[in-house]
C-alpha cells in the first residue's frame, strides 16, 4: 500500500512539474504579443510621421511655396534656383515614399505575426491547467496507459518506483 501511495507522489510531482512548465507558456506567448502590439504602435507611429512629412513635401513643391521660400535669395537666375530648390525637395520626397514603402510592408508583416501571436496565445490559454491535469492523473488509473503520454517522465517515475521495490526487499532481506 505505501508503494502505491509512493508512486502516486511521484507521479503527481512529475505531472506538476509538466504542468508548470506549461503554465509559464502562454505567459511567453502573451508577453510576446505584447511585444508585437508595442512594435506595431511604434511602426505605424513612424508610418504617421512620414506620411505627415510626405505631405509637407508635396506642399513645399508647389511653385508658390518654393517661389516663397526663395523669396529673401538674390540670384540672376532665379529659374535655376527655383528649379534646384525643386529638384532637391523632390529627391527628398522621394527618399521618404521609399521610407514610407519600407515602413509599409514593415506594419503589414507586424500586422500579420500579431494575428499570429493572438491564434498562439488562444491556443496556449485553452490547454489544462496543472490542477486538470492531476485530475486526469487522478481519474485515470495508475498503472494506464495514459501515464506513458508524458514521455520520460513516466519512465523516470516507473524506473524510481521499481528502484524503491527492489530497496525495500533488500532491507526486509536483510533483516
Amino acid at each position: 500500500m505505501k508503494v502505491k501511495s509512493i508512486l502516486l507522489l511521484v507521479l503527481i510531482l512529475i505531472f506538476a512539474a509538466n504542468g508548470y512548465a506549461q503554465d509559464e507558456q502562454p505567459a511567453t506567448a502573451a508577453e510576446s504579443l505584447e511585444k508585437l502590439k508595442a512594435q506595431l504602435l511604434d511602426v505605424q507611429a513612424k508610418e504617421q510621421e512620414l506620411r505627415d512629412h510626405a505631405q509637407q513635401l508635396e506642399e513645399s513643391m508647389k511653385p508658390e511655396n518654393i517661389e516663397r521660400s526663395l523669396a529673401g535669395v538674390g540670384s540672376t537666375r532665379p529659374e535655376e534656383l527655383r528649379e534646384f530648390r525643386r529638384r532637391q525637395l523632390s529627391k527628398e520626397r522621394d527618399g521618404v515614399l521609399a521610407q514610407l514603402k519600407l515602413v509599409e510592408t514593415s506594419r503589414q508583416r507586424l500586422e500579420a505575426a500579431v494575428a499570429d501571436a493572438e491564434v498562439r496565445a488562444y491556443h496556449q490559454s485553452a490547454r489544462p491547467t496543472p490542477v486538470e491535469q492531476l485530475q486526469l492523473v487522478t481519474v485515470s488509473s495508475v498503472w494506464g496507459s495514459r501515464w506513458l503520454m508524458f514521455g520520460g517522465g513516466g519512465f523516470a517515475a516507473l524506473a524510481l518506483a521499481g528502484g524503491v521495490l527492489f530497496y525495500r526487499r533488500k532491507i526486509r532481506a536483510s533483516n
